[in-house]
Formats: C-alpha cells, sequence, structure tokens
C-alpha cells in the first residue's frame, strides 16, 4: 500500500538513549478509481494550481476546488471513496520516497567528497578535481569520472522503521531520515 505524505521534519523520542525521527503527515486523499490489480487514481490537495484539465477530473469525480493533485497509488480500497490508512497501523518498515535537496552545480569537493590539495600557498592545487584521464590509451575519459555538475534534486528511495503512527492526527513517526526539506511531498510504501 501507497501513501502520499509531507515531511514536516526531525525530531527524536524521549527514551534513554533518545532514537533521531521524522515526522511526516498523511495527506488527505481522495480514491477516484480503482483497478482490477489494486491500483487507483487518487486526488489530493497540494498548493493552488488549477487549469481546465484539472476542473475536468475534478468535475468528473465530483470533487472539491482543493483536490487539485491526481496520481497512482496502490491502494487497501475496493471503491472510490477516502482511502483507507488501515495498513499503516500494522505496518513495522517503509520505504520513503521524496526528491533530495537540489544543490545546483557544485564541484568535486562538494559533489564526490574529493579531498582537494594542501591549502597552504604556493600549491596552487585548492579545489580542483586532478587528473582525470589515462596515458595514451584509452586516450580518452573513462565513463563514469566523478566530475564537477548537478548535485540533488533527484528522486531517492530510503527504507525506514516505523516507530508509531497516529490514526487522529494522521502523523507517522519514523526511524533516521528522509531525504529532501521539510514541506516536501513524497510517498510512503509499506515494505513489511
Amino acid at each position: 500500500m501507497e501513501f502520499i505524505v509531507e515531511k514536516i521534519g526531525m525530531s527524536r523520542t524521549i527514551s534513554v538513549p533518545s532514537v533521531p525521527v521524522t515526522l511526516l503527515k498523511v495527506q488527505d486523499v481522495k480514491v477516484c478509481e480503482v483497478t482490477e490489480d489494486g491500483r487507483a487514481i487518487v486526488a489530493y490537495p497540494s498548493g493552488k494550481k488549477r487549469n481546465k484539465a484539472i476542473e475536468g477530473q475534478q468535475k468528473k469525480y465530483g470533487l472539491s476546488a482543493e483536490y487539485n493533485r491526481f496520481a497512482t497509488l496502490k491502494v487497501a480500497n475496493a471503491e472510490a471513496g477516502d482511502l483507507d490508512l488501515a495498513p499503516l497501523a500494522e505496518a513495522k518498515k517503509v520505504k520513503t520516497t521524496f526528491i533530495t535537496k537540489g544543490r545546483g552545480f557544485t564541484g568535486v569537493m562538494k559533489r564526490w567528497n574529493f579531498a582537494g590539495g594542501p591549502k597552504s600557498h604556493g600549491s596552487r592545487f585548492h579545489r580542483a578535481p586532478g587528473s582525470i584521464g589515462n596515458c595514451e590509451w584509452p586516450g580518452r575519459v573513462q565513463p563514469g569520472q566523478k566530475m564537477p555538475g548537478q548535485y540533488g534534486n533527484t528522486k531517492v528511495t530510503v527504507k525506514n522503521e516505523i516507530v508509531s503512527f497516529d490514526p487522529e492526527n494522521k502523523i507517522l513517526v519514523v526511524k533516521g531520515a528522509v531525504p529532501g526539506p521539510n514541506g516536501a511531498m513524497g510517498r510512503v510504501r509499506i515494505s513489511k
């Protein structure tokens, strides 16, 4: 089963020793249409985006104006209506998928944790990548060479253990960190 969540932020438990946790808010999701293989078209509120395509979908499924985003999820529901959150209560482990923080175009030291050169005067090698090729053979840069470039802003999935789930407030507490900034929207898939 899959759920759309918003990352609230990180905290820790009050037990000894304390455990770092991430708080995720499970979004209000309406199941619009269920297919035979357990997948469903769902709608959820996010921002104020509106256009004729979205308005047509809202009219087709009888949704209010706040439900302006659509996605395909694997759900426990047999028919349309509110998303069933019961599977989250029994779940032990989940896979969370988010878009990581985008850091733009970065050099090799930040992107790949290269050590760099001496900081002293006269070394003339501080934060550069250094040698990137071989000798006369093969006479080219090998594929996969670690170079400067776009860092972050990619889809990443991590495994997390569920610490607790509050069905009343729809707050899911998972052990450890989750990629992405606070307020980011992502998915949670039950794995165990």
